[in-house]
């Protein structure tokens, strides 16, 4: 068997402008500062700024925004 990954949760501090898509175009992101959101367990980068550790993810480790 191999280990299932568990899901995390956070809340969004940042996000970047989007991605480019194959015509020039720009697509924006489905999550937005605030948003708190459900991520892979194995995503993202760990980085530590100003003595705070902060995690970065892609939007594709967004597993699922959580409604309020």
């Amino acid at each position: 068997d191999t280990a299932k990954e568990k899901p995390q949760e956070g809340e969004v501090l940042a996000v970047g402008p989007g991605r480019i898509d194959d015509n020039g175009n720009r697509v924006p992101l489905d999550v937005k500062v605030g948003d708190k959101v459900i991520y892979s367990k194995y995503g993202g980068t760990e980085v530590k700024y100003s003595g705070e550790e902060y995690l970065i993810l892609s939007a594709r480790d967004v597993l699922a925004v959580i409604e309020k």
